[in-house]
């Protein structure tokens, strides 16, 4: 069964890891949508290679990612954008039916609530799909909570993972953004480098 996808974030780390599992995959899944903050101009070539009818910039503001999240011709959101952008199209889409792979962890940290309204947890509707949250949910699934004692996560490290802790204080946001393995927008690196990210993932 083929099922079409509004990618959220489409010029990211996320959005082209997952563009890559639609060219892999062309007779289970097909782009129908694709969107992007803040790297507009790389929309259209991706647009033509994946047949993508509809093409959503930043400039068109949150209105637009919510109608590309409720389309009819949309069965699977992936919302792989940054900070609260991603809350309006996510409660957006499960209203309408839609399902969402979650990438964007402030939606749930922020929004958590308004989309527990909507559906219980992480399962059909509502998947987890960054790093370290969807691992924490492949390992839960099919075990009863009062089985867990302790869950740990795991940080890989960022530039400061070798620093003397006191070295720490000296640091400048300059070192922050210079992450030694993954190319991610400002926020995202810093919150790697400062573990806010973790926090995020505990939430």
């Amino acid at each position: 069964m083929l099922t079409r996808l509004a990618i959220l974030g489409a010029t990211g780390s996320i959005g082209r890891q997952a563009l890559d599992v639609v060219a892999a995959n062309p007779e289970l899944l097909r782009v129908s949508v694709v969107a992007s903050r803040r790297n507009a101009d790389d929309l259209e070539p991706i647009a033509r290679r994946f047949g993508a009818r509809q093409v959503v910039s930043g400039r068109d503001g949150v209105a637009a990612l919510v109608e590309a999240a409720t389309a009819a011709d949309v069965d699977l959101v992936l919302v792989a954008t940054s900070g609260i952008d991603g809350i309006e199209p996510t409660l957006a889409a499960l209203e309408a039916g839609k399902s969402v792979a979650l990438a964007n962890k402030e939606t749930l940290v922020a929004a958590g609530h308004l989309v527990r309204r909507l559906v219980p947890g992480a399962g059909e509707r509502l998947r987890p799909v960054d790093g370290e949250h969807c691992a924490l949910w492949q390992c839960l699934l099919g075990t009863r909570r009062e089985e867990v004692r302790r869950v740990l996560i795991t940080a890989s490290g960022g530039p400061f993972r070798m620093l003397p802790l006191e070295e720490l204080a000296r640091v400048t946001p300059e070192t922050a953004l210079r992450h030694p393995t993954w190319r991610m927008g400002p926020k995202i690196t810093v919150d790697s480098a400062t573990l806010t990210n973790k926090g995020f993932e505990v939430v």
